[in-house]
């Protein structure tokens, strides 16, 4: 089983939607450097997990006019978090979630301080980085742009990992990038969404590193949904608010064709 997924748009699109968190699937060789037992374990994917994301992407793609590119992680972030900067100046290394996590969303030890990152990162979180920048120069070579829309949920009570989980939350959160984030992305993703704030709870948006504070071609945009507004806490089946939400995401990319 690849660890990814790039599933194929129109030709024409510049959109992907990037799905990095709503994966549970922990590999047993992962699972044996992790100190949770099976149910803890569950407990803590419960929470990490940003479940329904990959089916909220799949379900807008649906209702695109121009079918996005969808690129979705197949392995939870317990295994590797593809978002995160893989070196020291990763914030999250203060409450051990770097690339490799070391610590629980309630900063439980998940794995001994003193692990190794690097064969996680070598198997999984560069092979990764690679293919999502593939996707990204296909989408530039092809459309001379690429629009990164990061979609994300979050909790709606904070949990002990967070950083900044004193500020508001609303029903979803825009996360933008001062260099990024034009104007125009975000007035679009304001106008599909409605009720909106920005960079609370979570603030930032991923681009692959390759691109990161060079190629103004590659927009990016981090949405935040709060899960209330969709799904039952923690890890819990998915409501109605889901489609709501795929159809303010369709029109969010059909706002950038």
């Amino acid at each position: 089983m690849s660890s990814f997924e790039l599933s194929a748009g129109a030709e024409g699109s510049s959109v992907i939607l990037h799905v990095p968190h709503s994966a549970r699937e922990t590999p047993a060789e992962v699972r044996a450097g992790i100190v949770l037992d099976d149910v803890a374990l569950e407990r803590e994917l419960d929470h990490i997990v940003d479940a329904h994301t990959a089916e909220l992407a799949e379900r807008a793609a649906r209702l695109s006019r121009v079918v996005p590119w969808r690129f979705v992680n197949r392995l939870s972030r317990l295994v590797v978090d593809p978002e995160r900067f893989p070196d020291g100046r990763e914030e999250m290394l203060a409450v051990g979630m770097g690339a490799v996590y070391t610590r629980t969303t309630h900063r439980e030890v998940l794995r001994p301080d003193d692990t190794d990152p690097g064969p996680l990162l070598t198997r999984y979180f560069h092979p990764y980085a690679r293919a999502m920048t593939d996707a990204v120069a296909e989408r530039l070579e092809a459309t001379g742009r690429a629009v990164v829309i990061d979609v994300h949920s979050y909790p709606s009570a904070p949990l002990p990992y967070e950083l900044h989980g004193e500020g508001p939350r609303p029903p979803v959160c825009l996360g933008t990038d001062p260099f990024h984030t034009p104007p125009g992305l975000l007035a679009a993703a304001r106008e599909a969404f409605g009720e909106v704030g920005l960079n609370s709870p979570f603030s930032g948006t991923y681009v692959p590193l390759e691109f990161y504070g060079r190629d103004p071609r590659v927009s990016a945009l981090m949405v935040e949904i709060r899960r209330d507004t969709y799904m039952t806490e923690p890890g819990g089946p998915a409501g109605p608010g889901l489609d709501r939400l795929a159809q303010a995401l369709a029109a969010l990319v059909d706002s950038l064709g």
